[in-house]
């Protein structure tokens, strides 16, 4: 199924790549209720994600960007569904910043099994399902593995560029007192995650909320490169809850504090 999900992706990726290279589109079509931006490229590539997973011989409910407004008595009774984000970070697509991407995940008894992150404007793919987590590319393909830290060692924390707070600042503040020496790198979209699974930062320290869309396609690849996301009382992360918005979490490795 796995290479099912990153052919769709794909097939996304030719429509989006077209829209945001052509000069003479006009991005912007219209305002979500919390007046963040729809453009063709959203639609486009929601509808090519959603009519190639109904060709597929497991169609499951869905639940998109687009489609976020089903009501919780009609998804309290799904066991497993898919999670779409057709185009995370609009605004900085609108931009003609690349760090836009694709997200597509399943969801099965409220935890993620199965996720592809795509990055068009970069060609590479992130993916998990139960078994492994890899990045490919069009030279290589690589497991994904996490990296292990200890007291002295060096923390990379990635942080949003637009959602940065207080909080964050404290958390940060909290690391480099009592353990770590810190470096910083900040990102959009759920590259944030894929970053981590790459091994390329440690910490995520997310203090604004998000949505479940937001962070369900890069959940399955933390946890099978033995990473996590906890909320900030401590409990998992799960998904298709009444109120789809997350509250905040920390997402990271092994982190050895003895």
């Amino acid at each position: 199924m796995l290479e099912e999900i990153i052919k769709i992706a794909k097939q996304a990726w030719d429509e989006v790549m077209r829209i945001y290279q052509d000069p003479s589109e006009d991005f912007e079509l219209d305002k979500k209720d919390d007046n963040s931006p729809v453009t063709k490229a959203d639609i486009a590539a929601h509808d090519i994600i959603v009519s190639w997973l109904k060709e597929l011989d497991y169609w499951f409910p869905l639940l998109s960007e687009e489609w976020a407004s089903i009501p919780y008595e009609e998804r309290k009774e799904w066991d497993t569904y898919w999670c779409i984000d057709p185009l995370d970070w609009t605004k900085e697509f609108i931009n003609r910043n690349w760090e836009f991407t694709i997200n597509i995940a399943l969801i099965q008894d409220n935890k993620p099994v199965l996720w592809v992150v795509y990055v068009p404007a970069l060609e590479k793919t992130y993916a998990a399902d139960n078994k492994w987590a890899f990045l490919r590319t069009h030279k290589e393909q690589i497991s994904l593995q996490v990296n292990k830290k200890k007291p002295g060692d060096e923390l990379n924390v990635v942080w949003s560029r637009s959602h940065h707070s207080d909080e964050v600042d404290a958390f940060i503040t909290n690391l480099e007192e009592k353990w770590y020496k810190t470096s910083f790198v900040s990102a959009g979209s759920s590259l944030k995650f894929c970053l981590i699974a790459e091994g390329k930062a440690d910490v995520y320290p997310r203090f604004v909320p998000t949505m479940e869309r937001d962070t369900a396609a890069a959940h399955c690849i933390l946890e099978q490169s033995w990473w996590s996301i906890h909320l900030v009382n401590g409990w998992l992360l799960s998904y298709n809850r009444e109120n789809l918005r997350n509250w905040y979490f920390i997402a990271k490795g092994y982190l050895d504090y003895s």
